[in-house]
């Protein structure tokens, strides 16, 4: 295939339809001629390998983005355009400049230090941003480069070479492949399905036997009802439930982030050559007991348009069908791709078309289709299949459930995650004589946590120039909260910073220093801890031995996740009028300081709390809204105050219109105070 200049356009074209190769540029392979050489090599075009390789350019590097299939971005651009975030003001750096940089496409506004952010977005938009991205920093991307070998010299990967014969040649390489790939061809120690429990003495990890995502209507599993000598229907595994805890093989299924869209001119959903109803006879039993869906969700990206993931006991994830892909070859993992294309394809079909179900669901489901200006060269089909989960990296520290829920903190955090510890289900079995799903988890985490830069370097001993910020050293119930695209974005960039720093020092990725590169890290918009620390602050929590004082009832909770220290307190939405909490600070200067209130968010709150901050001129009064700005610093204003300890902000719940909630007040002394 003869090979053209990078360019928006062109990159475009082949990660959208599988066209052209772009071109390395002037420093591009000459077969014959050695291999192609760089700073660093991102084996893996997904969100994290561009912007590991946008990273290095930044900072003086050169880089190239070999990509296995004819697509960038990952599944950013593969229509997961809800991004699940957990708590967006963690989110910074590079990857907070992409979500801004998808507003600025959606708006016509400029990229600024302070310009908003948009989480949501059609596949093409992302698609745009990244392709911006790339072409702006000269970075060569080469697609279709599966890797064939990695060639090592001790403990050092010299060069990669790729089906096509093609080598590249790099000081250090960034494994941000889905699957660890190049990790597991470097020598690397990996591991994959569910440890049990007992292995890092956890309480969420192998099998789990819970009511998310499952039956709530029995349903006959077998072929011939009441028969178990007819067999079990398509999807249901003849495996025994074994305890909850138990390690296994399995992996938390996979599914298609379908693009959806009801205009006029969609594509209805295909009828896959191989379709066979009983495949969904199961599902079909399930309605006729009763379930009316949801079948699938339609959260709305713009453009009329949804990201539609999977919802409910029977949906789009292909529950049990993907256990060899993470150590599968290419050919295998074609296959189990295209097991999952027919699966999902015909689930719609049949929810679309089959007579035997109500005409309702039958309606409701064909008044989608997929959308002609999506994923052209694939019939509006997203062309990568969502791989949650497959190799995990095992190093010198395995992320784990201790430090989701804030037990054990990293000191050496270079990336902050915050979604909640996830699993989709992983098998589907018969109990008690009726088909139930196992595997779903779904635990919030008290707050944004720190990812140790240990669990993105392989262990030394096997790899010194090597960093993985994608299958990352993670328990399989941890890896379930890690495992989200700004969270991928974010420890690429950490990543490509520490190649950095280890290819000026000639040393080891292990070596790097974590205190100067955490500096950089902070320098460059990273958050590495939670709550971000301000100079000179103080905090007044609602726990603090000293300096707060109440009235009326307060209820402790912990209910809703990133409050501020050990819990929250609430009013009940009770005894309006009656119940307030003051925090008093002790200032050790009189100036201006910067006041700031932090609470958690949720539907039920008030959106009218009267807020006062005692000052040295008086007393002002703020509104705030508890509904949203949750599980961050929020500034009230600047004030000027005494020494001491006549500084005060007093939270009250008079005349409000839902839960109040006091959790901690912060006090920075204003720039050029004294």
């Amino acid at each position: 295939m003869a090979e053209k200049a990078l360019s928006r356009r062109g990159l475009l074209a082949a990660g959208g339809a599988g066209l052209a190769l772009p071109a390395l540029g002037p420093r591009a392979y000459a077969g014959g001629r050695g291999p192609f050489r760089a700073d660093l090599v991102v084996y893996g075009g997904t969100s994290a390998g561009v912007i590991a390789a946008v990273q290095m350019r930044r900072m003086g590097g050169t880089a190239v983005v070999l990509e296995p299939t004819r697509h960038i971005g990952g599944l950013t651009t593969s229509g997961l355009g809800a991004t699940d975030t957990g708590n967006t003001s963690a989110i910074g750096g590079l990857a907070l400049e992409f979500y801004r940089r998808v507003y600025a496409k959606y708006h016509g506004t400029p990229v600024t230090d302070d310009s908003p952010a948009r989480y949501t977005f059609e596949p093409h938009v992302a698609s745009e941003v990244f392709a911006d991205l790339l072409a702006e920093h000269d970075v060569p991307v080469v697609l279709g480069a599966r890797l064939r070998s990695a060639d090592r010299r001790g403990d050092r990967i010299r060069l990669l070479v790729t089906d096509d014969g093609r080598a590249y040649e790099g000081g250090v390489f960034v494994d941000a492949t889905y699957e660890g790939d190049l990790m597991a061809r470097a020598g690397v120690d990996f591991t994959t399905g569910r440890e049990g429990n007992a292995a890092y003495d956890e309480t969420l990890n192998g099998v789990q036997h819970r009511d998310k995502h499952q039956f709530v209507h029995p349903v006959d599993p077998y072929v011939t009802p009441g028969s178990p000598a007819s067999g079990l229907l398509p999807g249901v595994a003849a495996d025994a439930l074994a305890p909850d805890g138990t390690a296994d093989e399995a992996i938390q299924a996979y599914c298609f982030r379908m693009c959806l869209t009801q205009a006029a001119d969609r594509i209805p959903f295909p009828k896959p050559a191989g379709y066979d109803p009983m495949r969904y006879e199961l599902l079909l039993r399930y309605v006729q007991a009763g379930w009316r869906g949801p079948f699938y969700t339609t959260h709305q990206m713009g453009g009329g348009k949804t990201d539609s993931n999977n919802n409910g006991a029977f949906s789009t994830d292909n529950i049990g069908f993907n256990f060899g892909y993470p150590t599968g070859t290419y050919a295998e993992r074609a296959r189990i791709h295209a097991e999952h294309v027919d699966y999902q394809q015909g689930l719609m079909w049949f929810l679309a078309n089959d007579a035997r179900l109500p005409e309702s669901v039958r309606a409701q489901t064909a008044a989608w289709g997929l959308p002609r200006d999506e994923f052209t060269g694939s019939g509006g089909w997203p062309p990568l299949l969502y791989i949650r989960e497959a190799r995990r990296m095992v190093s010198a520290y395995v992320m784990t459930e201790h430090d989701c829920r804030g037990a054990v903190r990293a000191a050496d955090s270079v990336g902050l995650a915050s979604y909640t510890m996830d699993s989709h289900n992983c098998r589907r079995l018969v109990v008690d004589g009726v088909a139930r799903n196992e595997g779903d988890v779904q635990v919030g985490v008290r707050a944004p946590y720190g990812i140790s830069y240990r669990s993105l370097t392989p262990k030394r001993a096997q790899c010194t120039n090597l960093l993985v910020p994608v299958a990352l050293s993670a328990s399989h119930i941890a890896y379930g909260s890690i495992r989200m695209e700004p969270v991928f974005m974010i420890l690429a960039q950490s990543a490509a910073t520490a190649a950095r720093m280890a290819l000026d020092r000639g040393g080891a990725v292990q070596q790097v220093p974590v205190a100067a590169l955490q500096a950089r890290l902070r320098a460059d918009g990273q958050f590495l801890e939670w709550p971000p620390s301000e100079p000179g602050e103080i905090v007044v929590d609602n726990v603090s031995a000293t300096g707060v004082t109440s009235a009326g009832t307060w209820k402790s909770s912990t209910a809703i996740s990133n409050y501020y220290g050990s819990d929250y307190v609430h009013d009940d939405n009770t005894g309006k009028g009656t119940v307030w909490m003051r925090f008093r600070p002790e200032l050790p200067a009189a100036g201006a300081w910067d006041v700031a209130l932090w609470w958690t968010a949720d539907a039920n709150r008030a959106t009218n709390v009267p807020v006062d901050v005692e000052h040295a001129g008086g007393t002002q009064t703020y509104t705030v809204d508890q509904r949203s700005r949750g599980g961050q610093w929020v500034v009230l204003g600047r004030h000027t105050f005494a020494a001491g300890t006549a500084a005060a902000v007093r939270v009250r719940n008079d005349a409000t219109d839902g839960y109040v909630v006091a959790d901690a007040v912060r006090f920075t002394p204003a720039a050029g105070a004294s």
